[in-house]
């Protein structure tokens, strides 16, 4: 059994949308990529997740899916946190170094991360694994945990070995079930999550295996050296109610940004919308998704208030299977997979702060598998010090192997966004299916992962790669 996780009475906030196309054009010689590192599977990684981290070394850190070890109770393989050195001298191989090997619940360590890392100024990694800890979660008769939050800590000495820690094991579906998706800090050294399921409510959201429909969650460290970190359940997400048209959005994505209010925003794969013709729920899931705000109380143990700040009608674009970004001027940017008007292979949007609790969505850019655009982006856009927007697309123009883009804003009002296709994968020994958000370095070099390509034999297709491109 495999988790799919990408197909899988609230007010209706009604939102006007400007559709602007833009134009595209294929620039892919004009960006070199290479790849830094091909994944083996076991003992190895296999299939990379989330975003990569730079320590201040110049070492990129990331976490695998599959891969490391295969003993552990899982809907994957056990999964790995990893390391790689740059060279020494250029033009030389990177080196990779398995920093951890996930062990799964009968050690009572986490098993698959869904999501990459974060990295504190002390070099310490956070990330979250999917299953394992200490939690009851059961699935298909097999008791298999419901998640981890964990950190991975340095060496004191050179050369010694990393320190993993369970910082917090999801104890019941109702806590949260399946995390993914990158965490983020707040300013108070607070940690913000997702899960895909679990939350507390509603029922068969995305997969009938899995209860309830997700949550966002808070983490916060021990106020005294060694104690626990406690979770909070931010929202509980509550779908579409059997029979009704609208409802709360389901299965979040992970992903979480944060305003200087401390108010936190993302996006639900599913949910809210499903009224006949435009997101009506299939085998899947129930729903097009929205992109939300979770506002914090005014008082101290107050509630969080959930608001809708755009529900997809498949017109528009549906299932997000990545976050938000903010822009400079608090505009909100961000991918979905699916829909223009039920026929596209997924848009890249902006949403516009409209008064009160109104966003106007416009679509920025209409992908599909039909024209020079690339298909199906998977993962969240990055903004460059010029407002210029990058992504993937995990199908591409030149062959199924995916596409690294760039979107460059109009150059008068109203005007277009032009889209560019800096390098398209063409498969194994390459790359192939990018789905995790981009990283810059200080030179302006993009670092990414494909989930398929590279050299591995021991997965169909290739276990994955870590790239780079290089104007």
């Amino acid at each position: 059994m495999t988790l799919n996780q990408c197909s899988h009475p609230g007010i209706r906030v009604v939102i006007c949308f400007a559709i602007v196309l833009a134009a595209v054009s294929v620039a892919s010689a004009s960006w070199k990529e290479k790849v830094l590192y091909s994944f083996q599977s076991v003992p190895d990684g296999a299939t990379p997740v989330g975003a990569v981290v730079f320590d201040k070394a110049g070492n990129l850190y990331g976490t695998t899916r599959n891969g490391g070890s295969s003993s552990c109770r899982s809907v994957q393989q056990c999964g790995t946190v990893y390391q790689l050195a740059p060279p020494a001298k250029q033009g030389d191989p990177w080196t990779e170094t398995v920093l951890h090997i996930f062990k799964g619940n009968t050690s009572e360590d986490g098993a698959s991360p869904y999501g990459g890392l974060v990295i504190d100024a002390a070099g310490n990694l956070y990330g979250t694994t999917g299953y394992g800890g200490t939690g009851n979660c059961v699935v298909l008769g097999t008791l298999m945990g419901c998640g981890t939050v964990f950190e991975m800590s340095p060496p004191k000495q050179k050369g010694g070995k990393w320190t993993e820690t369970v910082l917090y094991s999801f104890p019941t579906s109702k806590q949260g079930f399946v995390p993914a998706g990158d965490l983020v800090f707040d300013g108070a050294g607070n940690l913000y999550g997702a899960t895909i399921y679990g939350g507390g409510y509603g029922t068969n959201c995305g997969d009938p295996v899995y209860p309830y429909c997700g949550a966002v969650f808070e983490l916060s460290p021990p106020k005294t050296k060694g104690g626990k970190w406690t979770e909070t359940v931010l929202h509980g997400f509550k779908g579409v109610a059997p029979g009704a048209q609208f409802g709360d959005g389901a299965n979040p994505n992970g992903g979480l940004v944060l305003d200087s209010s401390g108010a936190v925003y993302g996006t639900t794969y599913y949910g809210d919308n499903n009224v006949k013709g435009e997101c009506q729920g299939g085998v899947g899931g129930t729903g097009c998704g929205i992109v939300f705000k979770l506002v914090p109380p005014g008082q101290k143990g107050g509630k969080w208030a959930e608001k809708v700040l755009h529900q997809f009608d498949g017109k528009d674009g549906s299932n997000s299977s990545a976050g938000v970004v903010f822009d400079g001027n608090g505009n909100l940017f961000g991918t979905a997979q699916g829909g223009f008007n039920n026929e596209g292979d997924g848009v890249a949007f902006r949403l516009t702060p409209f008064g009160g609790a109104r966003w106007k969505e416009t679509v920025l850019q209409i992908f599909s598998r039909n024209n020079d655009a690339g298909a199906k982006p998977l993962a969240s856009v990055i903004f460059d010090a010029h407002g210029h927007l990058y992504g993937t697309a995990s199908w591409g123009h030149l062959s199924v192997g995916g596409d690294v883009f760039e979107m460059k804003p109009p150059t008068r009002k109203g005007g277009a966004w032009t889209l560019s296709v800096l390098y398209g994968f063409i498969g194994a020994p390459d790359g192939s299916s990018p789905a995790t958000p981009l990283v810059f370095d200080n030179v302006g070099n993009i670092y990414g992962t494909t989930q398929l390509g590279g050299t591995g034999q021991s997965c169909q297709g290739g276990c994955g790669t870590v790239y780079m491109v290089s104007p």
